[in-house]
């Protein structure tokens, strides 16, 4: 067993006070002044190898608190039609991408894309639009958000859809359908996960909670025994294979098997209360502006005397619960649920809240597992269908004060899965050189870094495990000057921060030094 010895480090925002750090049995061992001898007690275990950080930082290593790491594994395989701002721009992207041959499917396989947020459009997506360019050629886009579906008439029937009035699939339409398009084989597919989990170390994350839509114990039982190492994942459960893990005696946390058990951990039950924003179906308590009728605010997909008994289920066998809720009135119901079942757990989202909502996170104890840079991609469409009430979206300022937990993620393939997109967003509400949006719920860098940690804060400590990052920049030594051009300064400083190395437990996933 080697056991590093990083030499010469600082800790986050103590520029002044160089380190030692030992690394050993996957542990921090020590943590002690530069040059000086480390604590008796904190001997090697093993060969000792020494790396000179040469002053840069050293924090714990970064989460994503939610992601779809098969989808974003995919997603970035597929093309990208997030740029579209219209039915007939995305046509475009897909016949442009069509004259490729190289492009054109295997046969029976569909033609997918990713990104295309509808709900700002002025005209409806609609299958023939993509016919005029696909022809026979199945094409299924997948909506930013997850939550809606766009798909060609040979797309419909690839699905199983011999009609559709518009070939828009939201929510429960889509949902069901939605593994159809995972058409790689189990090895293909975790050839693409492997790949993405570098890609992340790559940017100083060592952990992911993953939300995948799949039956996850069988899939991550499957990668940890081939010898998983990228990351440490946190697998959720949905309901439908929820017997399976109370069957297996799984709790919170335990490890579900593998070449290092501890690396790959379940994770809590995940239940979408309803829908999102772009899709028009978060279930708030107000309309949509300009929308009418019975969904004019939104679906609720589980009811709260559904919810409850499901959440009390997962409670009494030792699992957390992680509550997707969006819209105002998906979060209070939600909060009841916590309430009635005694469950603990997270608020996936948690986008739009009233203040006495903010005051229930808190006195439930209910962490609030966020996504800041949804902000910067809804601030448009929460603007047009959300007016007169934005001040109640991404309250992150709003809830640190009253004490809520914060958990900054992505949300992978929805934005992208990089921990300093998120602290960006959070921290200056800004985003492609435009002015900060509701700067009064920025919350500050050392906040934020600290809800990216998986509860760890900002500093290395004897103990802990030997998930680090090592950085060519202190983020906490990064600040603007108050104004909009500060703001943008600071939000690219932290997007581009670039990340020299990082370690789970004491083992290199990525190094640059």
């Amino acid at each position: 067993m080697t056991v590093l010895h990083l030499a010469n480090a600082r800790l986050a925002g103590r520029p002044d006070r160089p380190v030692d750090v030992l690394l050993d049995a996957g542990r921090v061992a020590a943590v002690g002044p530069a040059g000086a001898a480390l604590d008796a007690a904190a001997t090697p275990s093993g060969a000792l190898e020494r790396v000179d950080l040469d002053g840069r930082t050293l924090i714990p290593g970064l989460w994503d608190a939610h992601t779809h790491l098969t989808q974003w594994a995919m997603v970035r395989r597929r093309l990208d039609v997030s740029a579209a701002t219209s039915p007939a721009h995305a046509a475009a992207l897909v016949g442009a991408a069509l004259m490729d041959p190289a492009r054109h499917p295997a046969p029976g396989r569909p033609f997918v894309g990713f990104g295309f947020r509808w709900a700002t459009w002025d005209d409806e997506p609609t299958s023939d639009v993509l016919d005029a360019v696909a022809g026979e050629i199945p094409v299924i886009l997948l909506s930013g958000d997850l939550h809606s579906a766009w798909a060609s008439t040979a797309g419909l029937r690839y699905l199983g859809i011999q009609y559709h009035p518009s070939g828009l699939l939201r929510e429960e339409e889509w949902m069901p359908a939605s593994p159809a398009i995972v058409t790689a084989t189990d090895a293909e597919t975790d050839e693409l996960v492997a790949d993405a989990a570098g890609a992340a170390a790559a940017r100083g994350v060592v952990g992911v909670v993953d939300f995948e839509v799949a039956d996850n114990l069988t899939s991550w039982r499957r990668r940890a025994a081939a010898g998983w190492d990228g990351l440490r994942v946190r697998a959720a459960v949905w309901e439908q294979h929820l017997d399976a893990v109370i069957d297996a005696g799984l709790r919170h946390g335990d490890a579900l098997a593998g070449h290092d058990p501890a690396l790959v951990t379940q994770g809590p039950l995940k239940v979408i209360s309803d829908g999102s924003l772009n899709t028009l179906t978060a279930f708030c308590f107000d309309d949509y502006v300009g929308f009418h009728g019975p969904d004019a605010h939104g679906i609720l997909n589980v009811a709260t005397d559904q919810l409850v008994p499901l959440m009390s289920r997962a409670h009494e066998v030792g699992l957390r619960c992680a509550i997707h809720a969006i819209g105002d009135h998906a979060n209070a119901l939600a909060l009841d649920a916590f309430a009635a079942s005694g469950a603990r757990g997270s608020m996936e989202h948690a986008q739009m809240l009233h203040a006495a909502d903010v005051a229930r996170f808190a006195a439930l104890g209910i962490t609030a597992s966020v996504q800041p840079e949804h902000a910067m991609d809804d601030r448009d469409a929460s603007d047009e269908l959300w007016a007169g009430r934005t001040d109640r979206a991404f309250r992150l300022a709003d809830l640190h004060a009253a004490g809520v937990p914060l958990a900054l993620g992505s949300d992978a393939p929805v934005a992208p899965l990089d921990p300093w997109f998120a602290i960006a967003s959070a921290v200056t509400r800004c985003r492609d050189g435009r002015d900060p949006w509701h700067p009064e719920q920025r919350i500050d860098v050392a906040t934020a870094l600290a809800a990216s940690t998986d509860g760890r804060g900002t500093q290395v400590r004897p103990g802990g495990p030997a998930d680090l990052a090592v950085l060519d920049v202190d983020p906490l030594s990064l600040s603007d000057d108050g104004t909009p051009a500060g703001a943008a300064t600071l939000a690219e400083a932290l997007r581009d921060l670039p990340v020299a190395g990082t370690l789970v437990a004491g083992r290199w996933t990525h190094r640059e030094l």
